[in-house]
């Protein structure tokens, strides 16, 4: 069974910095991804990684103030936020791409494995 688990999420005031994490069990897959959805918006794509690093996107919206990286051996993806602003405020996603496929996609049909979501909460 796969599974997918983030944590690192919380409320923090604008500016501030998060880190999100994403451990996953079961599965090998080459692309991880990070989405994200406010009350009332579909879910949206924020930026995923390739297994070896070498493709990372990211949204317009999050370039420059974002990272995603990933850890092969703990199976894990991670997102680091900084300069944290109300509008980031949503619940995000960690995802997972099947392993037949290795190229990054930014949309959500493309991942098969969702985690339940963290809550980020950023405060004016």
């Amino acid at each position: 069974q796969v599974q997918l688990k983030e944590s690192g999420g919380g409320l923090v005031q604008a500016g501030g910095s998060l880190r999100l994490s994403c451990v996953v069990s079961g599965y090998l897959g080459q692309v991880m991804g990070w989405f994200r959805q406010a009350p009332g918006q579909e879910r949206e794509f924020v930026a995923a990684i390739t297994r070896n690093g070498e493709s990372v996107e990211y949204s317009d919206s999050v370039k420059g103030r974002f990272i995603i990286s990933r850890h092969n051996a703990r199976n894990s993806v991670y997102l680091q936020m900084s300069k944290l602003a109300p509008e980031d405020t949503a619940v995000y996603y960690c995802a997972l791409r099947s392993a037949t496929y290795r190229d990054v996609k930014r949309l959500a049909d493309e991942y098969v494995w969702w985690g339940q979501g963290t809550q980020v909460t950023v405060s004016s």
